[in-house]
This record gives C-alpha cells, sequence and structure tokens, in this order.
C-alpha cells in the first residue's frame, strides 16, 4: 500500500498523513509545512538555503551525493602531431630527428650566405643608398599647393 506523503517547503522532508500544517500564501499557493520550526522559518521569512538542516542547503554545498556520481571519467588527451603550413608532417620528423650541431651548422650557413649577399649588393651599388627608400614629405590634403 502506497501512502500519499508531501514536501515541506522549507526543509523538503516528507509529511506523513495526520501531521504537519498546510498554508494558505495571499496568492493562493498552497504550502506544505512539515513542523512548527518549519512554520516559524517560513513566516519569518528564512531562505532555506541557510539553514543547515535543509535539503536546499545540502544539495547547495554537494553534502550527501553518492560516491558514484561524484567521480567522472575523464578521457585523456592525446598528442596528435599535425603539418603545419609552410612544412610537412615528415618534415617535422626529420627535423626533429636530426642533430643540434647539424641544425646549427646549417643555420651559420644561411647566416653567412645572407652576409655574403648583402655584400655583394654594396659592392654593386658602390655603397650609396638608393633614393626610392627616403620618403617625400607627407602633405595635408586640406591644404591647398601653390
Amino acid at each position: 500500500m502506497v501512502i500519499a506523503t508531501e514536501l515541506c517547503a522549507l526543509s523538503e522532508y516528507r509529511i506523513w498523513p495526520g501531521t504537519g500544517k498546510l498554508f494558505i500564501r495571499r496568492d493562493g499557493k498552497p504550502i506544505f509545512l512539515g513542523s512548527s520550526k518549519a512554520q516559524s522559518l517560513t513566516l519569518q521569512r528564512k531562505k532555506p538555503a541557510k539553514l543547515v538542516w535543509t535539503q536546499a542547503w545540502r544539495r547547495l554545498h554537494k553534502k550527501g551525493l553518492s560516491e558514484t556520481n561524484l567521480k567522472k571519467r575523464r578521457t585523456r588527451t592525446n598528442k596528435i602531431q599535425r603539418a603545419v603550413v609552410g612544412l610537412s608532417l615528415d618534415d617535422i620528423k626529420k627535423k626533429a630527428s636530426q642533430k643540434s650541431e647539424f641544425r646549427s651548422a646549417q643555420r651559420e650557413a644561411a647566416l653567412k650566405e645572407v652576409k655574403d649577399r648583402k655584400k655583394a649588393n654594396k659592392a654593386k651599388t658602390g655603397g650609396k643608398t638608393s633614393v626610392s627608400s627616403v620618403r617625400p614629405t607627407k602633405v595635408p590634403k586640406n591644404v591647398k599647393r601653390r
């Protein structure tokens, strides 16, 4: 046999038949109160979440949760190497497997090549700076020229 029980509006405990009070608010909403304590605190307009013994407080502070619901399984993140815009995945793996001395030698060779190119350009122009690199003075648009 199933017994019809109500829930207390303040504590959310079950109210068994023959106990508690039914309070009708001004707007006509019925409120079931399980004890005189719950009635007194409701009339004082106390918030259930601030009363430690209520279910609302326990829910807010995560009390009484079962262990199975508490622990969530997380999937581990897998690191995947991807190709970058300038390099394919094979090129990246080749560079990673190269020794640091080899890479530093390559870098020095590239720097030497750039310096030689600059030296050749300087010798070709005769040490003069180009005229095109000098910017003309800016003239505002709203000023008339004579």
